[in-house]
């Protein structure tokens, strides 16, 4: 048998050697803007005025804070989030007067909350109504109704216009996680939510929709018409004049409420979030304007 050649033995261990990989380029991807920190509120609660709720702030439109407390605290927002499903809702330039109807997907699996727009019934109405029933009366099915039909993709591409969204307004320590705020995963603090507040008005539909004290629909044709009151009481107050407001309720968010209220002739952003009762909210907001009237440039007033 005639040996191999040299030449003949490297041309086979190179055949029998794979060829070394090119290198993996690496990409430096620039570091993300950072937003300068905002500087905190201090904690500024008057004599005399506490209040219930777990975290509560009043701002006027200069950003002046007359009373401050636990305002950077992250707690579950509970329904408060509907402002920001209202707001993404209306950006998004979808046809408010397409009807939609109510469908099984829509019922709330978490926490199983009632609600009059029967899936058994097809409940249909125009977006617009959907969106007021939302608001005004809080109503889950329909605020999961809007996440699902806003976009191609459904909710999860809702869910992420509401986080964008919330970060383009500067809210820095909000996270969204559905549209409806059963789930406890949405979470805000009193400050963003100020800001939240100041954005949701400048929306016309949104400032008519959360103020109106009742409305009736007619999600069965003619077969009866359903009445809705807002869940806020203080919209129906002659001693109240609100231009917003949303209530909010589930168990580990406790009771909320944000408003933009005009007390002593000033326009105020006021946040009171997980107060211990279902009235509690009331009676906190009670007492802020009654000590703003008279205090109406907070401590130095």
């Amino acid at each position: 048998m005639v040996p191999p050649r040299p030449a003949q033995v490297a041309a086979q261990s190179a055949g029998d050697t794979p060829a070394p990989a090119p290198p993996i380029p690496v990409i430096v991807q620039p570091p993300a803007p950072q937003r300068p920190p905002r500087p905190p509120i201090a904690e500024l609660v008057p004599p005399g005025l506490g209040l219930s709720s777990a975290s509560a702030l009043v701002v006027d439109e200069a950003g002046r804070a007359l009373y401050a407390k636990g305002t950077r605290d992250q707690r579950p927002i509970a329904s408060i989030t509907k402002l920001m499903t209202a707001m993404v809702v209306l950006d998004s330039a979808v046809p408010l007067d397409q009807p939609l109807t109510i469908l099984e997907e829509d019922r709330d699996q978490l926490r199983h909350s009632r609600s009059r727009l029967r899936i058994d019934r097809a409940a249909t109405l125009q977006r617009r109504e959907v969106l007021a029933v939302a608001l005004m009366s809080s109503d889950n099915r329909a605020a999961a109704a809007l996440g699902r039909t806003t976009f191609p993709g459904g909710k999860p591409i809702f869910v992420a216009a509401m986080n964008r969204k919330a970060e383009a307004l500067g809210m820095l320590d909000s996270r969204f996680a559905d549209p409806t705020g059963l789930d406890g995963n949405n979470t805000s603090t009193a400050e963003d939510l100020v800001m939240m507040a100041r954005a949701a008005a400048a929306y016309p539909l949104i400032r008519e929709l959360t103020t109106s004290a009742s409305m009736e629909v007619h999600p069965y044709g003619d077969a009866g018409t359903l009445q809705y009151r807002n869940t806020n009481p203080l919209v129906r107050s002659p001693d109240w004049h609100l231009e917003l407001s949303k209530t909010g309720f589930v168990n580990e968010a406790g009771h909320c409420l944000v408003m933009r209220a005009v007390i002593g002739g000033r326009l105020l952003s006021i946040v009171l979030l997980d107060s211990p009762g279902k009235r509690s909210p009331v009676g906190d907001s009670n007492r802020l304007r009654k000590w703003l009237e008279t205090h109406p440039h907070g401590l130095s007033g």
